[in-house]
């Protein structure tokens, strides 16, 4: 999946999820790589955490090669719930990366690890509780407004991450790559003296836009064939 994502951005999935009519489900902003330039794709490994490390190992046991483990620590900002054994442990199943709805820390062993980690950021403290387990803590997980489950690919970069459903994945992964064709094309032609505004044919979409104003942009993209705009 990484190497299907290799040429491609979050961006271009999200704009592709649109022009498809797939749902957007993007992981709220501010969750990053700790490193920046580490991008991630597989298939979701779920877990919900309850403030102890056992929900992943447990997660590790069902781990496919390629899967990215998601935890579900409700976006909490009052403790870091993933260090560098989890993390080193993800790695030593197979795991190809690891993405938290909350905080990591060790950040220093998680660059020396290499293993892409995405976060809302670091944090000295670890979990003080142990609340009591659900028992789908391994099969779904929330992060932000959107459940995702072993039926989900998670895409990330440095723009972000974005959920798409497995069996959408094929059609969605197509349509970022027509897109990214359109755009390279359009910032050629720019770099090469030909403006966006007549690539786009901008007046006629005013005109057009003067005798109906429901005419949009968007429209106008899609009837010239064009990008931006998804």
């Amino acid at each position: 999946m990484l190497k299907d994502f290799a040429d491609l951005s979050t961006p271009l999935i999200a704009d592709a999820c649109v022009r498809l009519g797939e749902p957007l489900r993007a992981a709220p902003a501010g969750i990053l790589p700790v490193v920046p330039g580490q991008r991630v794709a597989g298939r979701v490994l779920p877990a919900r955490h309850y403030g102890s490390v056992d929900v992943f190992l447990e997660a590790f046991t069902r781990a496919a090669p390629g899967d990215v483990l998601v935890i579900d620590n409700a976006g909490r900002r009052d403790e870091a719930c993933i260090g560098d054994l989890a993390v080193l442990e993800a790695e030593a199943a197979g795991v190809a990366g690891v993405v938290v709805w909350g905080l990591h820390r060790d950040t220093p062993d998680l660059v020396g690890i290499g293993l892409p980690v995405f976060s809302y950021g670091r944090h000295a403290p670890g979990p003080v509780r142990l609340d009591d387990r659900d028992p789908d803590a391994l099969t779904a997980a929330r992060c932000g407004d959107h459940e995702v489950t072993a039926a989900d690919v998670v895409f990330g970069d440095d723009d972000g991450v974005l959920f798409v459903a497995a069996d959408r994945v094929d059609a969605v992964l197509e349509t970022a790559r027509e897109i990214f064709r359109t755009e390279r094309e359009q910032a050629r032609r720019i770099r090469a003296g030909e403006t966006l505004r007549a690539q786009t044919r901008f007046d006629a979409y005013l005109a057009g836009r003067a005798e109906d104003p429901s005419y949009t942009f968007r429209r106008h993209l899609r009837r010239i064939g064009g990008a931006i705009e998804e």
